[in-house]
């Protein structure tokens, strides 16, 4: 596919543009995934000091303390979102955690939330536990009015209806309970309602928080909780998983209107599907081979996705030899009778068990692979389980990390993820569509690059990350990236404004090298004159294209004026590109009692 003007993009599918992920051992995607193609493992295993839980079940001989630890669950960033102190400690850490990767995903595919017109529905699934285990219900005695005015922050029940509220944006509102199913449940409904008109854009997500916080588990024989604390998918001598938590959100929209808007696409998804298990002659909980194998068919069938055409499944895969056979017999009988095309992994072997995020974690891992063109090994598995029978399937372990090269010439991969209580959910995720060739930036061309934050440490700190992380990919482009931060941040009070060149030239800016030639504005730029410059209703707009006006502009702007930056990039052709979000500056929000 390209994104040529005569290219007819499939009405089915949903493009995903933006991402955010948080995960033991990992604070962001790119983390994440430079730990999957490193083979490792995030599971911690902790000293009994560190474990907030009964001393008699510490001591317990079938207590494992292994957990996949989530560093910043009790930490947030309150100020960002105009959010008082009192109020951030009355929020769950699920409610928090969710609400700055919905901030982080909306950056990450280039939008700000002041600038989107149109409705956006935020899906997302939470552990209704998590309020109960935090602290009792807050009330108007012991923490004022504020808390239960302010749509009940504490509640599960309102953790995507507070993302809209605090982002300042419209639409529907929808948090999931569907158990560790949850974060696939959430992408369901959501590309429901963009492919029905009711959205224009939607967060899809999951965010769980194992209280308390860290944790190990006590092991059952014939439970899903590893005995020895790691997870072995497909290992002969599997016996359960770990438990973890963590946060996955992604930013969706109809692929037609993505490619139309210039987004960057990471994947699409080409189809999904859910369904439950209900009366099964299996126990209750476990895989219903034909209801799942019917779950997996017809999310292919929906995407109109040949089997073969599949060539990676990111199996549920839980570590158990009896869940493990369950779900490989299911998805076989889906895929139909093909040998040996199929990469088959498991990510919980590197995360544990996130719950309702389990299956985030798997389809961040997914998405990853269909950018980057490569297949994660699935690690701690040494001795594949000989009742899978893999020969006469259609799947091949993938015990070393590997280029990818279908023999379909298009990459896909299908995602599955189970929840207790009978529920299935896959995912079907395409490669994104090829860009077509564009013509070379124009060279020489003096652009405006702009940052902004709530002080001047968090101001420091996003230059700092910008510069690296335009010195780790030289392959971006100066327009790309100024039309990323022009159109795609929140402006906040401290502003910092660069008219460069190249982007040798906004490497040096960053690094607070000024060239000769270089115009560098701050927070301390002199004021101008701002009544020469023409007006629109979303600010002033520059006077003319060269550095001088540029220049001129940027010091209205840093000192306060407001801008309309669309007017910058009227007549080209850039594309919104990824680019390091918000440097957070979370601090420990805890409260047990009231």
């Amino acid at each position: 596919m390209t994104d040529s003007p005569e290219q007819d993009y499939d009405p089915g599918d949903v493009a995903i543009i933006g991402m955010s992920l948080r995960s033991p051992g990992a604070r962001t995607k790119e983390q994440f995934w430079d730990n999957l193609v490193h083979g490792r493992e995030s599971v911690s295993f902790l000293a009994k000091d560190d474990i907030h839980v009964d001393e008699t079940l510490i001591h317990n001989p079938f207590y494992v303390r292994a957990c996949g630890v989530l560093d910043t669950y009790d930490k947030f960033d309150p100020s960002v979102f105009g959010i008082s102190d009192r109020m951030a400690a009355a929020m769950t850490p699920e409610n928090r955690l969710f609400l700055e990767s919905a901030w982080e995903t909306f950056e990450d595919g280039g939008y700000d939330p002041d600038r989107i017109k149109g409705e956006v529905g935020v899906y997302g699934a939470n552990n209704p536990q998590t309020a109960a285990l935090y602290s009792s219900p807050p009330d108007r005695v012991s923490v004022g009015p504020e808390a239960i005015e302010a749509s009940l922050a504490w509640s599960p029940d309102t953790m995507t209806s507070n993302a809209l509220y605090y982002m300042g944006l419209t639409g529907e509102a929808v948090t999931v309970a569907a158990v560790c199913a949850g974060f696939h449940y959430a992408v369901h409904l959501a590309c429901q309602s963009l492919l029905l008109g009711q959205i224009d854009m939607a967060i899809a997500g999951g965010a769980m928080v194992r209280l308390p916080h860290p944790r190990g588990h006590l092991w059952e024989e014939n439970r899903i909780l590893s005995k020895d604390g790691h997870c072995r998918p497909f290992d002969a001598y599997g016996t359960g998983t770990a438990l973890s938590s963590g946060v996955v959100t992604v930013l969706l929209k109809p692929l037609a209107h993505a490619v139309a808007d210039r987004d960057h696409i990471y994947a699409v998804v080409k189809g999904s599907a859910v369904n439950n298990n209900g009366v099964s002659a299996m126990a209750y909980g476990l895989a219903q081979p034909e209801r799942l194998s019917a779950c997996i068919a017809n999310a292919m069938e929906v995407g109109d996705v040949a089997p073969d055409t599949v060539s990676m499944y990111e199996a549920n895969g839980l570590g158990m030899p009896m869940t493990d056979e369950l779900e490989v017999h299911a998805a076989s009988m889906a895929f139909g009778k093909q040998a040996g095309t199929t990469s088959i992994g498991g990510v919980k072997g590197n995360v544990g068990h996130g719950g309702v995020v389990s299956g985030g974690f798997g389809a961040m891992k997914a998405a990853m692979a269909l950018y980057h063109k490569k297949l994660a090994a699935t690690i701690n598995l040494t001795e594949i389980n000989q009742d899978l029978d893999f020969p006469s399937t259609p799947f091949v372990p993938q015990l070393e990390t590997a280029d990818w090269e279908p023999e379909s010439g298009i990459r896909r991969a299908g995602i599955t993820s189970l929840g207790g209580g009978g529920y299935n959910a896959h995912l079907v995720l395409e490669e994104p569509p090829t860009i077509a060739e564009r013509a070379p930036e124009v060279v020489g061309r003096p652009r405006l690059a702009t940052l902004s934050a709530l002080d001047d440490e968090a101001l420091a700190r996003q230059r700092a990350r910008l510069k690296d992380w335009l010195e780790a990919n030289p392959d971006l482009r100066l327009d790309d990236i100024c039309f990323s931060l022009n159109m795609g941040r929140k402006v906040m009070a401290r502003r910092w404004a660069a008219v460069v060149r190249s982007r040798a030239e906004l490497i040096a800016a960053l690094s607070g090298d000024t060239p000769s030639g270089l115009a560098t504005e701050t927070v301390a730029a002199p004021r101008v004159a701002v009544d020469s410059f023409p007006r629109s209703d979303n600010g002033i707009v520059q006077s003319g294209t060269d550095a001088q006006a540029l220049s001129d502009l940027a010091a209205a702007w840093v000192n306060g004026q407001q801008m309309d930056f669309a007017s910058l990039h009227v007549g080209e052709a850039s594309h919104r590109v990824p680019l390091p979000t918000y440097p957070f500056q979370p601090r420990r929000f805890w409260r047990t009692d009231w």
